[in-house]
């Protein structure tokens, strides 16, 4: 075990003495340093290769209800209609999609490249059960709406016993 060489008023109050304090504070900035180099190095292989061909965006959306049903609605401009596949279950919702680039622009050409192209989709655990059968999806103008009608718990489903 090594020997502790701080002073007695300092071993009572746990401080540390002011050359030891440098120290750390040094092999703190160092650790910083390399930490901010290994982020910053991610970072260029993340810009360089953002996304590959087979790694999917997630979709935002908003998700709301009324007294009747559950909506959920997102921005998906650029996507045809019959390019969406929203599949429902009693307790989730996908949806999925492509939006796909209409042309390529080579590198120094492009100013800025922020909106997404290529896959998408987003799963969605629902509050509480659906009545998938009468679920409808529209869009305009570039928003998605998915109106799910909610099943009703407290209704009492009565069923008629029949004589063999």
């Amino acid at each position: 075990m090594p020997k502790d060489n701080r002073s007695f008023f300092e071993r009572l109050t746990g401080s540390i003495n002011a050359e030891e304090d440098d120290k750390m504070i040094e092999e703190e900035k160092d650790e910083s340093f390399r930490r901010e180099a290994v982020v910053g190095q991610k970072l260029k292989t993340a810009k360089t290769d953002w996304m590959s061909e087979d790694e999917e965006g997630q979709l935002a959306v908003d998700m709301f209800q009324t007294p009747d049903e559950i909506i959920i609605k997102s921005v998906v401009a650029g996507v045809k209609p019959d390019e969406i596949d929203v599949s429902i279950t009693q307790d989730m919702v996908t949806i999925r999609g492509r939006r796909q680039k209409q042309h390529e622009i080579e590198g120094d050409n492009c100013f800025y490249q922020e909106l997404y192209w290529g896959g998408f989709s987003r799963s969605i655990l629902l509050p509480q059960e659906v009545d998938s059968e009468a679920a409808e999806a529209t869009i305009k103008n570039g928003l998605l709406t998915v109106k799910l009608p909610k099943l009703d718990k407290n209704r009492i489903q009565k069923v008629r016993v029949k004589n063999e």
